[in-house]
């Protein structure tokens, strides 16, 4: 599996183009915006877009939906918890002074432990709230698409409208449990791994005492 990350837009979020080399198809996690650049890089990559998966629906993950569609009318997977942030994500941008398109919507309703496959890998779903209640990662055996739940050395805004602290820290608990190898691809910032944020995350280092003590 191939990764490729696009740092878009001025709030510098990581939009993911995700590749089976093997098939050459791929899949689009969190399009937030310039999706010129978006599509310049698929086309560069000559894969064939199979979908797109949004880890939830804040303007600065969807911003880049609509362009991205036009030339790539694809399903579009979205948790339905995630439907009143998806519907004022216009709004919410401009709060920021920041225009975006209004995103399509969802094709496809996530939900817990879903199998989404782009080729032939296939990833799972983790539902992770508490930074958005529809929130959710992507994972399989090596890696994770934690949207904007685990960041290199923080770990999601939970000040926001719908956010709460001890659902996210229910969510952590359950995503450093998936082991320390595991690379996490974030919504902002730079990668990382479990095992390095278990270490050395000040936010995480109580729930990695509470994983500590399950085990």
């Amino acid at each position: 599996m191939k990764v490729q990350t696009l740092t878009v837009g001025p709030l510098e979020e990581n939009c993911y183009l995700v590749i089976d080399e093997a098939t050459n198809r791929a899949v689009l996690i969190d399009p937030g915006d310039e999706p010129e650049r978006i599509l310049d890089a698929l086309h560069d990559s000559g894969a064939t877009l199979e979908g797109v998966w949004l880890t939830h629906a804040h303007f600065d993950h969807v911003g880049g939906l609509a362009g991205v569609l036009r030339a790539h009318p694809v399903p579009v997977h979205m948790h339905p918890l995630d439907a009143p942030l998806h519907s004022r994500a216009v709004d919410s941008a401009l709060r920021y002074g920041i225009r975006i398109e209004t995103p399509p919507p969802a094709d496809s309703e996530l939900a817990e432990g879903d199998r989404l496959k782009v080729g032939s890998q296939e990833l799972t779903v983790m539902h992770v709230p508490g930074h958005a209640p529809g929130h959710v990662a992507f994972y399989d055996q090596t890696a994770v698409f934690g949207g904007d739940c685990l960041f290199a050395g923080s770990i999601g805004n939970t000040s926001i409208e719908f956010g709460d602290r001890d659902t996210l820290d229910a969510s952590l608990t359950r995503l450093v449990a998936l082991g320390d190898e595991l690379t996490v691809y974030p919504g902002h910032g730079r990668a990382t791994t479990i095992g390095r944020e278990r270490a050395s995350n000040p936010f995480l280092l109580g729930t990695a005492r509470l994983v500590r003590l399950k085990r």
